[in-house]
């Protein structure tokens, strides 16, 4: 890490670990429009329930292998005897509902892609097809959920889709910048 980036001023919870600082430098809050990047990021941000998001992030790469690059086509013909071979990787969450839900949201992406062509123009219509911009100044600003999570949440569940509670939803809004809720102190505040 440069002296430079070390004096940028960041939203708190990028930390000082050099993957968070390069995450949320390079990735938190900028727009997301390809597919199976969506699909990725949904993923993670369901594993991550119950657990840091600088664990998910170490375990990334670990993921995008067990997971072949996240292709969706791919992981909705996973069977049990796939199921139970990622139970046994451990550069994954080993948690069987997480990793079975990874298998049926794959085939709910899919469901999604054939009504609206593509997942991107399905999830960016939770915010009129915009990232929201938001201006807090401090972390405790920041809301867990909100109405577009929400709906987000509901319609996603209703299409078979698991661990996509709101609060998972709204995470998934952040880190695609369907919201950008950087502090206005940071300097990837726009």
């Amino acid at each position: 890490m440069s002296l430079h980036s070390r004096a940028k001023s960041r939203c708190p919870w990028a930390g000082t670990d050099p993957l968070y600082i390069k995450y949320h430098d390079n990735e938190w809050g900028r727009p997301v429009h390809d597919d199976r990047k969506l699909f990725e990021m949904l993923t993670l941000e369901g594993a991550q329930a119950g657990l840091s998001w600088i664990t998910i992030l170490r375990k990334r790469e670990n993921y995008r292998k067990a997971f072949n690059g996240f292709n969706p086509k791919t992981i909705s013909r996973y069977d049990r005897r796939k199921v139970s071979e990622l139970m046994k990787n451990e550069g994954i969450v080993r948690n069987r509902l997480k990793i079975e839900s990874t298998v049926s949201n794959a085939r709910a992406f899919l469901e999604i892609q054939k009504e609206f062509r593509s997942f991107d123009k399905y999830i960016w219509q939770f915010v009129g097809g915009r990232t929201k911009h938001n201006s807090w100044r401090n972390m405790k600003q920041l809301p867990p959920r909100t109405v577009d999570s929400d709906a987000m949440s509901k319609d996603l569940r209703k299409r078979g889709f698991r661990f996509v509670g709101s609060t998972i939803c709204y995470a998934f809004m952040q880190a695609c910048g369907l919201v950008d809720d950087h502090l206005v102190t940071c300097f990837r505040y726009k």
